[in-house]
């Protein structure tokens, strides 16, 4: 059969065939530009592309790992078709100039979404930074406050204390309360709180990832022109928040809305422009947010899939809908573990138990190694409890599906009804 010419009549329909079908299995497409009879091998072989994709979900394990954690399959599968080609424009967004029309309208719709999402008023900047949420430990002091300024730090876990520690370096930082001498159990009351009335800002981790203790409510700065910080890394989009109530919000992106190294800031505009002397550049949120997040090259493929998540969490219906969600895998498995009758055990209060991160023990601790062992073969993974703490830790973020933690749930019983 002679070679079909790229400028015949059916060459568009010989170009859209290797389009489509090479970001999937582009060895098996190289040779669709050189004949009409490649191109019925080209669709025979996506007849068999669509049926891995239909059978992908069994051949994924649940990913209970903190982080970087499980991302929602229908993104992942949609980032795959727009993986070689985006929308047609002949590249791939991690080919594309940050600064041309087709990124622009990645980052901007990325942004419209996240505000949507969160409800998030105009005097407030969005950021897509990196460096996680680690690098804001230093900035948040560093753009809030002068060298001997004096600012509040609740410390309910190992992020807050790592944030404390980091901001010694640039201002003057008061833990005024700590929960580590109970090892991370509870959420103070606020009512009892000895705030500095002249702090310049009261920072607090919403939800701490390692102990699971999670905020159901903020406190307030006693300071009127102070303002709260919080860290969100791990319950970020998790569930509604009144951004009004913080003057800034921070939060690594790879717990619950993207990859790792996206760090998202969400900073009221008027506390903008008094960055420190001593700040680097790429710390200062003023230029950031004149520069709309693009003063130097972000982590351009990283903010496309946090954009992508953020467009399936309104598809959602929202984070009112996503945290009934939330609240009902969590449920399932805190029921598990208090019905254990001591076999599991979480010691957090129940009053302030994270959504997102559920630490537990077992009664028989020498059990820990054959129970991971035997959830791995069961294709559960990442239960092992941080290298601080040891125990268990199943996060259950946005993106684990029900299924994950009633599978979970169901192995629990198994395993207890074998060992108790």
């Amino acid at each position: 059969m002679a070679a079909t010419s790229l400028n015949a009549p059916n060459a568009p329909l010989l170009q859209k065939t290797h389009q489509t079908h090479v970001f999937l299995k582009p060895i098996s497409t190289i040779p669709c530009q050189t004949s009409a009879k490649r191109i019925s091998i080209s669709c025979s072989a996506t007849t068999q592309d669509r049926l891995s994709v239909q059978s992908q979900s069994q051949d994924r394990v649940f990913n209970f790992a903190a982080g970087p954690a499980t991302l929602p399959e229908n993104v992942l599968l949609k980032a795959q078709s727009e993986l070689y080609n985006w929308h047609g424009s002949g590249m791939s967004v991690m080919e594309m100039s940050h600064r041309g029309k087709d990124f622009r309208s990645i980052i901007e719709k990325a942004e419209a979404d996240l505000r949507s999402l969160l409800n998030i008023p105009e005097n407030y900047a969005v950021l897509f930074l990196q460096g996680g949420a680690t690098t804001q430990f230093a900035a948040v002091p560093l753009n809030l406050c002068a060298p001997g300024d004096s600012v509040d730090y609740l410390v309910t876990g190992s992020w807050g204390d790592k944030a404390f520690k980091e901001a010694k370096k640039y201002c003057n930082p008061k833990v005024i309360w700590s929960g580590k001498s109970e090892n991370y159990v509870r959420v103070p009351s606020f009512d009892g709180l000895e705030l500095n009335p002249n702090a310049k800002y009261l920072h607090i981790c919403a939800n701490e990832t390692i102990y699971g203790v999670e905020f159901k409510d903020y406190p307030v700065p006693r300071n009127p022109n102070g303002v709260l910080v919080a860290d969100m890394s791990s319950n970020f989009c998790s569930k509604p928040v009144d951004v009004t109530k913080f003057g800034l919000i921070y939060a690594g992106a790879q717990k619950n809305v993207g990859p790792s190294g996206v760090c998202i800031v969400i900073v009221r505009k008027d506390l903008l422009g008094n960055a420190q002397e001593i700040t680097p550049v790429m710390l200062d949120y003023k230029i950031h947010a004149d520069n709309n997040s693009l003063y130097n090259t972000p982590p351009c493929y990283g903010i496309y899939m946090c954009g992508l998540v953020f467009e399936d969490l309104l598809k959602q219906g929202g984070l009112e809908e996503v945290e009934k969600k939330n609240q009902k895998k969590a449920g399932i498995l805190y029921n598990a573990i208090d019905e254990s009758k001591g076999f599991y055990r979480c010691p957090v209060e129940k009053s302030v138990r994270s959504l997102m991160n559920v630490p537990f023990t077992l009664e028989k601790s020498e059990l820990e190694a054959e129970f991971l062992k035997e959830a791995e073969k069961e294709k559960m993974v990442q239960l092992k409890g941080h290298r601080s703490v040891g125990g268990m830790r199943a996060s259950i973020y946005n993106a684990m599906p029900l299924a994950g933690v009633e599978k979970l749930v169901a192995f629990m019983k198994d395993f207890q009804a074998k060992h108790a």
